[in-house]
């Protein structure tokens, strides 16, 4: 009995876990998230990582990314993953954008975090403003979203 009871409050707290990760939407097209940020007046998070290799990474997204303070943190935002896997496949235009953006940012590391604010110019092209940049922070999500609010709070 004891055991049932265990496994039915690990798949519970297990559920609700993958339940508040499926809310958070990670673009992966830049153009696609640009259009959305700019029609519901939001900033965009870049988030440069290495999937299945970066370790780094992987413990922000554990230790930051997939809390219930990051999800309720990034409702403001447009949520973008700019993924340079080794071993995972990769839709080719997927690479050539994430190389592009990898460059315009000067991305030397991962993980690496980037805050814009998009604007369309009367000419039709896409001006992305910087607000910053980070990567991961020691201490949690608490830390890293106090660093973040001072990146995206700042006005341009």
């Amino acid at each position: 009995m004891k055991k049932l009871i265990i496994t039915l409050i690990f798949g519970v707290l297990v559920s609700v876990n993958s339940f508040s990760q499926e809310r958070l939407t990670w673009h992966t097209d830049v153009n696609q998230a640009l259009e959305i940020a700019i029609k519901e007046n939001k900033k965009v998070m870049l988030f440069f990582t290495g999937s299945d290799w970066c370790g780094w990474c992987t413990k922000l997204q554990n230790e930051v990314f997939k809390t219930s303070d990051f999800e309720k943190w990034s409702n403001d935002l447009v949520l973008v993953e700019l993924d340079f896997p080794r071993r995972t496949p990769q839709d080719e235009k997927i690479k050539v954008q994430n190389r592009q953006l990898q460059s315009i940012f000067k991305v030397r590391g991962y993980p690496s975090v980037h805050f814009v604010s998009p604007e369309k110019t009367p000419d039709g092209k896409m001006n992305l403003n910087s607000l910053g940049k980070t990567g991961y922070v020691r201490g949690g999500a608490n830390k890293w979203l106090e660093v973040a609010n001072g990146i995206v709070k700042k006005t341009i």
